[in-house]
This record gives C-alpha cells, sequence and structure tokens, in this order.
C-alpha cells in the first residue's frame, strides 16, 4: 500500500519568507562601499568616506621617512596629495594591496625638473608574510618604502569596502 506524502512547511522557513520578500519597505542590508579614503600623515589615521561620513579608521604605518611629499625614487616618504586607488593585486608580496596612481603628472614634472624619478608603486597594503602574532606590532612603527600599511584583516576589510577608481587623499 503506497501512503501519499504530505509537504508541510517548516513555520519558520514560511515567516521568514512573508518577513523578507512579502512586507513592502523591506530592504536587504547593502555594504556601504567608501567614496572617497583619506589619509592624515601626522596622525598615522586612514578614513573610509561615504557622502563625507567617516564610516570606517584604521591606525597606518607609513614610509621610513615619514615627514613631507614623496618626491623621489628611494626617499621612502609617503607622497601628499590627491590621487585614485587604480588597481589592486591580490598577489601582492604583502598581504594584498591597493595601488595609488603617485606619481600624478604634477609629481612627474617636480621630479624631472630636479633630473631624478619620482618613483612609484605606492600602495594600501596589509603585513608582510610570517609575521604571525606580531601584527599589532608593525602599526605602531613606519617601516614601508612609501606605502601605508594596516593589519592584514584590516586589509581585507578595505579591500571590500573600496572600489576601484576610489579617490584617495593623503594629507601631511
Amino acid at each position: 500500500m503506497l501512503k501519499k506524502l504530505v509537504f508541510i512547511p517548516d513555520i519558520r522557513i514560511c515567516a521568514l519568507a512573508v518577513f523578507f520578500f512579502l512586507v513592502p519597505g523591506v530592504v536587504f542590508p547593502v555594504v556601504t562601499k567608501a567614496d572617497k579614503v583619506l589619509v592624515i600623515k601626522n596622525k598615522r589615521v586612514l578614513m573610509l568616506l561615504r557622502d563625507g561620513e567617516i564610516f570606517r579608521t584604521y591606525k597606518v604605518a607609513l614610509g621610513k621617512q615619514p615627514t613631507g611629499h614623496k618626491t623621489r625614487q628611494g626617499d621612502r616618504r609617503t607622497p601628499e596629495g590627491k590621487y585614485v586607488l587604480d588597481s589592486r593585486n591580490p598577489k601582492s608580496k604583502y598581504h594584498l594591496a591597493i595601488h595609488i596612481s603617485y606619481p600624478n603628472e604634477s609629481d612627474i614634472l617636480n621630479a624631472r625638473n630636479r633630473g631624478v624619478s619620482p618613483g612609484g608603486d605606492i600602495m594600501i597594503h596589509g603585513l608582510p608574510p610570517g609575521v604571525g602574532k606580531s601584527e599589532e606590532a608593525y602599526s605602531f612603527l613606519d617601516w614601508t618604502d612609501g606605502c601605508i600599511a594596516v593589519t592584514n584583516s584590516e586589509m581585507e576589510e578595505i579591500w571590500q569596502l573600496v572600489a576601484d577608481g576610489t579617490p584617495i587623499e593623503i594629507k601631511p
């Protein structure tokens, strides 16, 4: 004798379906993306902004010579000015890297007038491999060659919250 199967829906699933799909005005949460990144070098801070409002803040490490604008390759300074986050490297020698569009036209012209190369390859990136539990110590020292460094977990968050093409302003 065959028994007829009867489908009885789980009440919890039905309640969720009603709440999310049938109730007018319910909006699914959306991850806020930054529309600007602001770095203030003398405070060692990177901020993500949306519509002029700060929604995330990170402590950063800078180039080994953090005071002043980058003027040439090898000066170990972090540039100052307005740039764009224009590409990313998931296979960086550091934990993820987002490229900053340094040098801009002004940086190139200034370096040319001095007879030097302006340098390049300035990034926001995580830490080198093998840091392990000493990750936090890296945020108290300026150790890069001009890049802006955060912890690996912070870099993963920034990677998700900042799209290519986002403007970045680096202030003294």
